[in-house]
């Protein structure tokens, strides 16, 4: 029976000598391994459509292990992501957070929707790349259910209190008068507030305005990495690691 989807490639791995394994982000069934005979094959009619963020519409069947290809047209290309090291790093950020936290065919079609859309930004985009990134984190982290607790805080619940700061363990701000109480708190200061506010709830494609400090968005980057991990029980983000790695040699 062949399935027809349309997916993101989020990762790919060589097998034998032509063949890939893609790891897909569908619309209609989440997460799935594709095998792609014959990929690396100069004369495959595969090579466009497997190519790593591209976004292709398949026809599929399904096989014990994996889905095949029938067929594949290539919906968008993303290829100014794939040319520019700066939009590459962070364009496999966006793609490390969709593989490491969904499941196989755990259909989630806010997360794709959110993914397809965060990639077209960052092709588009010609700078402030990190402040597209904080508005992907923020709204990943709540599609996934654990939208951070902004209005009121975590522990008293008093709406619009004078924050202080950001509990990683409870998922939302802390006010002046409960901050003896939460041991582990960020540090968060109104400009912070404001702009996590405006970035949570500002559409990907019209973040660019929104006026934020590079400081501001370096501390609330830091938060939101490690409010993610928390949140999906990891330890790091490898690519990430790759682009703080480049940074201190003096790249990006």
């Amino acid at each position: 029976m062949e399935t027809r989807v349309r997916g993101i490639v989020t990762r790919e791995m060589r097998f034998k000598e032509t063949s890939k394994i893609l790891t897909l982000y569908t619309q209609d069934l989440g997460r799935i391994s594709v095998m792609a005979r014959g990929a690396y094959n100069p004369k495959s009619d595969l090579i466009a459509n497997t190519q790593i963020f591209s976004h292709n519409a398949y026809r599929l069947h399904k096989g014990r292990s994996f889905y095949y290809i029938n067929q594949a047209d290539v919906v968008d290309s993303f290829y100014s992501i794939r040319e520019d090291m700066d939009r590459m790093l962070y364009g496999s950020y966006m793609l490390e957070l969709i593989n490491i936290s969904t499941v196989e065919e755990d259909r989630n079609e806010k997360l794709y929707f959110l993914l397809l859309k965060g990639l077209r930004v960052l092709s588009d985009a010609k700078e402030d790349f990190l402040k597209l990134i904080i508005s992907y984190e923020l709204k990943y982290i709540s599609f996934l259910g654990y939208r951070p607790s902004l209005n009121t805080c975590i522990l008293c619940n008093e709406r619009n209190p004078k924050i202080i700061g950001f509990s990683i363990a409870r998922g939302g701000v802390i006010c002046s008068e409960c901050r003896g109480m939460e041991s582990h708190c960020e540090f968060m200061d109104i400009g912070l507030w404001k702009a996590m506010n405006s970035l949570l709830y500002t559409p990907l494609d019209e973040v660019f305005p929104i006026d934020i400090s590079e400081d501001t968005m370096f501390k609330l980057h830091t938060i939101m990495v490690k409010y993610i991990l928390d949140r999906i029980e990891r330890k790091q983000f490898n690519s990430l690691s790759i682009l703080d790695a480049i940074k201190r040699n003096g790249g990006i």
